[in-house]
Parts: C-alpha cells; structure tokens; sequence
C-alpha cells in the first residue's frame, strides 16, 4: 500500500504492525484521494480518521497578475492533481470556455486577482468555475450599469483595464489614463497603447517600443487596429475596472510618461503639445542609457 509506505517513511507511523491493527480496528480500506496535512504529534487514529473521512487540507490559488493563459495553467499544474498538459487542454478549448461566455482570447476577463480555495483533487473544470462565480459577483448590477453607460461590455472594461495596469503602476493616475483611451474609442482613433504591442509580440521584457515593433501583424496590436484588443493582456486589478468605470471626464487624448521618471504622466489635449512632451521624455531616456553605458 502506497500510502503506509509514504507514512512510515516520513515517520508519521513508526510500526506497520500497529498501522496495520489500526486499520483493521477502525475497518479502514481505502484513503479518499485528496491531499491531507498530518501534523506533529498526530495519533494514529487521528492519522487514520482523516483519511477514512476525506478531510482534506485546502490549497489557495493566489492569482496576482497572469499575462496569458499559459501561466495560469502552470499555477494550476502546480497546485492540484491535474498536470499542466491537462490545464492548458482545458484553458485552450474554446468548447470548455463557450459554457462560461468566455473564449480564448476574453478567458482572462474572468481572473479577479484574489486567493481561491480549494481541494488538491478539483477538476480543471470545477478550479475555473468557481473564478467565473466570483468574476460574476464582482461584477453586480452598478458595474455592469456603469459599463453599460460607458457604452462597454464587463469584457470589454476588463481588456481596457488590463491595458492600464500594463501601461502604470502610478494608481493615482489610472482614471485619468482610462478617460484618454474612452475618449480615443468615442473618436474611432486607434489606442496605440504600447502594452499591447508587447503582448503581440510576446515579449514582456521590452523596455522600449521602436517603429519596426508597431507593424507586427496581431488583432492585439492597437497601433495597427482600432478598438479594443479581443480580449485582457494580463489578469486586470479590480481596482483598475473600477478606475475605468468611474473615470472622469476629460479632453485628453494623449499622455506621455513624465520626464522625470516619477511613475507619472503628462496629459494633452492636442498633438503638437504631445511631440514636446513625447520628445522631453526621449531625450531624458536617451540621456538616461548613455550614463548607464559610461558607468557599465
């Protein structure tokens, strides 16, 4: 039997003569399938009425911040019984996704960074549908109200939110960046968000978006498409969903990071006032890699 031999060669069970009676004692057979935690000092009856009754330890899915649907699958693999061959078969099947509304591209939508509890023995199945319940009760009847106002679907508010989280990590800043890309949708002009060019690109690591990276041929890249990408970039922060449903209203059109590399950005309404802006930055980063490359 696997599971005395796990036990005897932890040393929860020093005897396998007196686990063996236990077990015939307590007419125990077969351990439930799951993942238990067996603490220091535990009886050996406490050991066995655990297993007899399946009462498992729970593991937390802790979801920070996922980019594509391949490192969720690698968090699953991780955590529960089921390897990441069958987590990715799962995420990448639109027919599993097509029972939550979601498909390939919106799946992320539905990933509120949380902790999430379970059982080591969840299906992929049942692990996604409890991110789904708790992506719906997020998402109650003043959100989906204040998406509707904005003219947005609750994925659609979630793609744009994950756009910004990947834009700025500056939050006092994230509404006023929501209302420039709300204000470039009302007008039919393209985002030209640089996150979704590294999206396209699958390079996460760019520091710096150049002319030959805009023209890479994606439905993610907002420079060569108008609209909203067709799905998130990343897993959005509720916070940042919020940000957009309770934007201001404003006249920006552009912004740019600021050039004194505070986190901050600078907001115009007009293109010429964008190229100073966009030029004081360049020149500061410019300035910025050539005292990196003296002091190399």
């Amino acid at each position: 039997m696997e599971m005395k031999e796990e036990l005897l060669k932890t040393n929860i069970v020093s005897s396998a003569y007196w686990f063996d009676k236990a077990i015939f004692l307590f007419r125990f057979k077969t351990a439930r399938a799951g993942k238990y935690l067996v603490k220091e000092g535990m009886s050996l009856y406490h050991v066995i009425q655990m297993l007899k009754s399946g009462n498992q330890t729970e593991v937390n899915l802790v979801i920070i911040k996922l980019r594509v649907k391949e490192d969720l699958a690698r968090k699953f693999s991780k955590l529960f019984e089921f390897d990441s061959l069958q987590a990715i078969q799962f995420l990448s099947n639109n027919d599993s996704l097509k029972q939550f509304g979601l498909d390939t591209n919106t799946l992320l939508a539905a990933v509120i960074p949380d902790t999430y509890t379970y059982y080591w023995n969840t299906t992929p199945k049942k692990v996604f549908r409890k991110l789904v319940m708790e992506w719906e009760k997020f998402w109650n009847d003043e959100r989906k109200s204040k998406a509707s106002n904005l003219n947005l679907t609750p994925i659609q508010v979630s793609t744009l939110a994950s756009i910004i989280d990947e834009e700025s990590n500056y939050t006092p800043e994230k509404s006023t960046i929501a209302s420039v890309y709300l204000n470039r949708l009302q007008k039919n002009m393209p985002l030209q968000a640089d996150p979704t060019v590294k999206f396209a690109l699958k390079d996460f690591a760019l520091k710096r978006i150049y002319e030959s990276h805009l023209s890479i041929a994606s439905p993610f890249n907002t420079y060569l498409n108008i609209g909203l990408p067709p799905g998130p970039i990343c897993t959005p922060q509720p916070a940042t969903i919020d940000a957009v449903l309770n934007a201001p209203k404003t006249d920006y059109l552009y912004f740019v990071a600021n050039s004194d590399f505070s986190g901050s950005h600078v907001f115009t309404t007009n293109y010429p006032d964008h190229l100073k802006k966009a030029k004081e930055y360049q020149q500061a980063m410019n300035k910025q890699a050539s005292i990196r490359k003296i002091n190399k």
